[in-house]
This record gives C-alpha cells, sequence and structure tokens, in this order.
C-alpha cells in the first residue's frame, strides 16, 4: 500500500484498458474476414485510446516524481506522498488524458471525409484518419504538434530532470551495496520510460509526414502491445516475493506438491 504500488496499480489498469481498445478488434478482423469498422466505432476506439495513452504519460511522470522524493528527499517522502496528494496527482493524470483525448477526438469529428476510407494502420490513431479527410492537415498537425508537446515532451523532460538529479544522488552514496539498492528502485521505471516516450515521440511529433511511415507502424506496436506485455515482467520480476513464488511454482510443477 505504499505509494509506488498505488501508482504501479493505476498503470496496469491503463495499459490494460488501452489494450481491450485495440487487439480484440484487430485479432477479431483475421479470423472473421470483416476488417470493416464504423466511423462513430472508430472514434470511439480513437477517443478512448488516446485518453489512456496520454493519462500514461502523465503518470509515468508521477511515478518518476515518486522515485525523486523516495530517494534525494527520503525524510519527506511519507509527508509529502501522503494518500491525498496520490489520489490528486493520480486523478489529475487521468482527467488530464481524457480531456487531451477529447479535445482531438471533436476536432477530428469536423473533419470532411471524401476520398477512400482505407485506414492505413491496424487501429484508429490520429494520423491516419487525418490523412483520410480532405481538409487542410496544417492546422490538425498544430493541433497534434501542441498536445505532443504538452502531454508527451513535457512529462518526459519533467522524468528526465527527475531521473538527473536522483543519479547524481545515487553517485553520492559511499557504499556500493547502498548505491545498487537504490538505483534498482527505478531502474526498472526508466526501462519502461525510455521505451514509451520514445516510440510515443517519434510517431506523433510529425504526424502528417509520410517519412518512415512503415517504421511508425512498428512504433505503434511497441507502444500499444509490447510495452503493456513486458511492463508486467520488468516491474514484478524484480521483486523478491515474486521471484520466491515463481521458484515454489516451479518446484511443485517439476517435482510434485511437498
Amino acid at each position: 500500500h505504499t505509494p509506488m504500488y498505488f501508482f504501479l496499480g493505476n498503470l496496469s489498469c491503463l495499459e490494460t484498458w488501452y489494450s481491450s481498445t485495440i487487439l480484440p478488434r484487430m485479432l477479431a478482423g483475421p479470423l472473421t474476414g470483416d476488417r470493416t469498422i464504423s466511423f462513430s466505432g472508430c472514434l470511439t476506439q480513437y477517443y478512448f485510446f488516446g485518453s489512456l495513452i496520454a493519462a500514461e504519460c502523465l503518470l509515468l511522470s508521477v511515478m518518476s516524481y515518486d522515485r525523486y522524493l523516495a530517494i534525494c528527499n527520503p525524510l519527506h517522502y511519507a509527508a509529502r506522498m501522503c494518500g491525498r496528494t496520490c489520489l490528486q496527482l493520480a486523478g489529475g493524470s487521468w482527467i488530464g488524458g481524457f480531456l487531451c483525448s477529447g479535445i482531438t477526438t471533436l476536432s477530428i469529428s469536423q473533419l470532411t471525409f471524401c476520398g477512400p476510407n482505407v485506414i492505413d494502420n491496424f487501429f484508429c490513431d490520429f494520423i491516419p484518419l487525418v490523412k483520410l479527410s480532405c481538409n487542410d492537415p496544417h492546422l490538425m498537425e498544430t493541433l497534434a504538434l501542441t498536445l505532443t508537446l504538452l502531454f508527451s515532451l513535457v512529462p518526459f523532460m519533467l522524468t528526465l530532470m527527475s531521473y538527473i538529479c536522483i543519479i547524481a544522488t545515487i553517485l553520492k552514496i559511499p557504499s556500493t551495496n547502498g548505491r545498487q539498492k537504490a538505483f534498482s528502485t527505478c531502474s526498472s521505471h526508466l526501462i519502461v520510460v525510455n521505451i514509451y516516450y520514445g516510440t510515443l515521440l517519434i510517431v506523433y511529433m510529425f504526424p502528417t509526414a509520410n517519412i518512415l511511415s512503415d517504421f511508425k507502424k512498428v512504433l505503434s506496436v511497441i507502444y500499444t502491445v509490447l510495452t503493456p506485455l513486458i511492463n508486467p515482467l520488468i516491474y514484478s520480476l524484480r521483486n523478491q516475493e515474486v521471484q520466491e513464488a515463481i521458484r515454489k511454482a516451479c518446484r511443485k510443477f517439476m517435482f510434485g506438491p511437498c
């Protein structure tokens, strides 16, 4: 029931939900042969997916702040990260994400679609939908760039600043074991941050550019499928209690119950 695990619970909920908005429909297409989706269904999928993606960007930044306080200001950690503060930070991440996606979804709903209605992606995303419209893409590109700066680049920079302070503090610890223990508490989060923010910034900084469009699809798979898949492994397998539970399960499977 510590703040770190409270935020991890929110992270797991976010990733479960936004994977569920994409993967079932994506897997149903090849199985049923029906790859069509209604315009309202497409907008609904994008709204929830975009909301949860933006919320996760904010939540990862909050988690880095939590690690910063725990390592750089341990004596003030309990007072600053009280239950009310945790609820406010987590709630602000969720609300901010849904407000961000609401703006872009409303903007997309006002576009005119008069060309081929084939989405150049495996799910309804901002870039493919804008490319299908007959409107001038510059306004939408400006909107996308602005929101990307606010909800991806700014949280990433705050996270980066937090980890610069964390690393500087860790290097001042005199004992090697102390440095390893301190760094192990935030290394998992640092791995996730690099993968997640890196792919998002490459995909959304230049939303209507045709350069590396196929590469952007690969990056989309990384942050929609791969990251939620490896996050439980990255976070839980470093936990000694989880490791012991896995060892007991393996022994029980191989040698039977004691």
